[in-house]
C-alpha cells in the first residue's frame, strides 16, 4: 500500500442486494481504520448516487477517492447489479462527485480483507493450517451466493473475480438428486445460488415440506412471518426446535461443503478456504458438525488433499467493505 498521511480519508462502500454500507476510512498501522460508517436499505433507494449524497450530509468530508464493492460482475467499469435495478459506473460517480472511483466486485473486495484479518475475526473448522503464498479460496453464501479466489503475485495477493454462484449445482446423493430435479422443474437451470443462499434456505425448506412426512408448525409460520424466513429456519434448526428444520439445514451445510471443496480443488486453495457472507457465522454450531467437512473432503481419491487444507469462517461482517478500503487506499498516490 502507498503511503499517505494518516488523517486523509477515503469513502469505501459495500453494496448489497439487502443493504448498502458506506464508510470514511483513514490509513493505519497494519489495516485500514474506520471513522464513521452507515447503512442503508438497498431496496428503498433509486440509485447508489442517492445514497452516497445522504451519507455527505450526514457526515460532510472531503475525499478524493472512492472504491464500491459491489454485488455483480465488474466489466469495463460498470456493473448492473444482479439482485438490484442499478446500473453502476466508475465514469458515472466521478462525473457526479468529481472522485477517482473503482469499482470492484464485493467478492474480491472481501477477498482483500482476508489477509488483514484478525485471528478473533476468524473461526476454524479444522486443524488444518494455511500455506503463506498458496492460492486462497472464497465462498460467500448469504442474500445470494458469491466466490472468488486470492493469488499470490508479485509479492502479494491478488483477488480474482468469479461469478462461481451462478454455476450448475452437481447433487452428491439421492436426496440432492431428487431436489436438484424439483428445482429443475421450477427454474430450468439450477444454480448453486439457487441452494446455497438464503433463498436456497427456503428452497430446500419448500422442497422437503412438499416431499416429507415433517410437517411445518404453526409457531415456526408465524417466526417466518415476523422475521426473516431463512433465519427463522436456521434458528430452528440450531436449537432442534423443529425436525424439518434440522433437515433443512443439514441438506444446506452439506452442499456448502461439496462446492467449498469443489472450488478448493479447483484453485488448488492451500492458502485456505474462508467462508464468508453473512450465513455462515450465524450457524456455526452446524458447521461445526461432522457433516460440513465429510462433504467438503468426500472428493474419493483427493480426500487426503482436502484434510490438508485450512478452512475457516470469516466472523467480521465487515470485511467486504474493509477491502473495499484497502482498494480505495491503494489508489493514493
Amino acid at each position: 500500500m502507498k503511503s499517505m498521511n494518516s488523517d486523509r480519508l477515503i469513502l469505501a462502500g459495500d453494496i448489497g442486494g439487502t443493504k448498502t454500507n458506506l464508510a470514511l476510512y483513514s490509513n493505519g498501522r497494519i489495516r485500514p481504520v474506520a471513522q464513521v460508517i452507515e447503512s442503508y436499505s438497498s431496496r428503498d433507494e433509486l440509485n447508489l448516487e442517492s445514497i452516497v449524497e445522504q451519507f455527505f450530509e450526514k457526515h460532510p468530508a472531503s475525499i478524493s477517492e472512492a472504491c464500491f464493492a459491489i454485488a455483480g460482475p465488474v466489466m469495463d467499469g460498470r456493473c448492473k447489479t444482479t439482485n438490484l435495478p442499478w446500473n453502476v459506473s466508475e465514469q458515472g460517480i466521478k462525473r457526479r462527485f468529481g472522485w477517482k472511483v473503482r469499482l470492484i466486485n464485493d467478492l474480491a473486495a472481501t477477498a482483500l480483507s482476508i489477509p488483514l484479518l484478525h485471528s478473533r475475526e476468524l473461526h476454524p473448522l479444522n486443524t488444518a493450517m494455511p500455506r503463506k503464498g498458496g492460492n486462497i479460496a472464497l465462498v460467500a453464501p448469504g442474500t445470494g451466493l458469491g466466490t472468488s479466489v486470492l493469488v499470490w503475485y508479485d509479492g502479494k495477493y491478488t483477488p480474482i473475480a468469479s461469478e462461481g454462484g451462478h454455476v450448475d449445482f452437481a447433487p452428491t446423493d439421492k436426496a440432492q438428486a431428487l431436489l436438484w430435479r424439483h428445482m429443475f422443474e421450477h427454474y430450468g437451470h439450477v444454480s448453486i445460488e439457487r441452494i446455497v443462499s438464503g433463498m436456497g434456505i427456503l428452497n430446500i425448506f419448500s422442497y422437503l415440506k412438499e416431499t416429507g412426512k415433517d410437517p411445518a408448525p404453526g409457531w415456526l409460520a408465524r417466526d417466518m412471518e415476523r422475521m426473516d424466513p431463512a433465519r427463522a429456519i436456521t434458528e430452528a434448526a440450531i436449537q432442534k426446535k423443529d425436525p424439518l428444520c434440522v433437515k433443512v439445514l443439514g441438506m444446506f451445510t452439506s452442499i456448502l461443503g461439496s462446492i467449498a471443496g469443489n472450488l478448493a480443488l479447483t484453485v488448488l486453495a492451500t492458502g485456505g478456504v474462508y467462508l464468508g457472507g453473512g450465513i455462515p457465522p450465524k450457524i456455526l454450531p452446524a458447521l461445526a458438525d461432522d457433516v460440513f467437512m465429510n462433504a467438503f473432503t468426500g472428493k474419493g481419491r483427493f480426500k487426503d488433499l482436502l484434510e490438508k487444507i485450512s478452512v475457516q469462517v470469516i466472523l467480521n461482517d465487515r470485511a467486504a467493505i474493509l477491502g473495499a478500503a484497502r482498494c480505495a487506499l491503494e489508489m493514493v498516490i
